[in-house]
């Protein structure tokens, strides 16, 4: 049996938003649009921006810009990680060979 989609009911700045989504990632869904909720909320309360477009394309870049950093923060990890594997390998094959 496959999970279908279903439509998830999402409250963003007091608008309800119907989103498909796969029963397996309601959660996730869930919990992300708590946190645009919150960040927008944040910036409509500040004053300092107007308007529920200009707070929703500013909320957004925000978080494609805190995405973007753990992406970058990711790759430098699997990066490190790649180099100490081969360090690790290439003394295992200097202690076989002068063993």
């Amino acid at each position: 049996m496959t999970n279908r989609p279903h439509a998830v009911a999402l409250m963003i700045m007091g608008k309800e938003y119907r989103i498909a989504c796969d029963p397996e990632e309601q959660d996730d869904l869930l919990q992300s649009a708590q946190q645009l909720d919150m960040q927008m909320r944040k910036m409509r309360d500040s004053g300092k921006v107007n308007g529920a477009d200009r707070i929703a394309v500013i909320a957004a870049l925000n978080l494609a810009h805190e995405l973007q950093i753990a992406k970058n923060q990711n790759l430098m990890l699997k990066q490190q990680l790649s180099d100490s594997l081969a360090n690790i390998g290439n003394k295992i094959e200097n202690v076989l060979e002068n063993s």
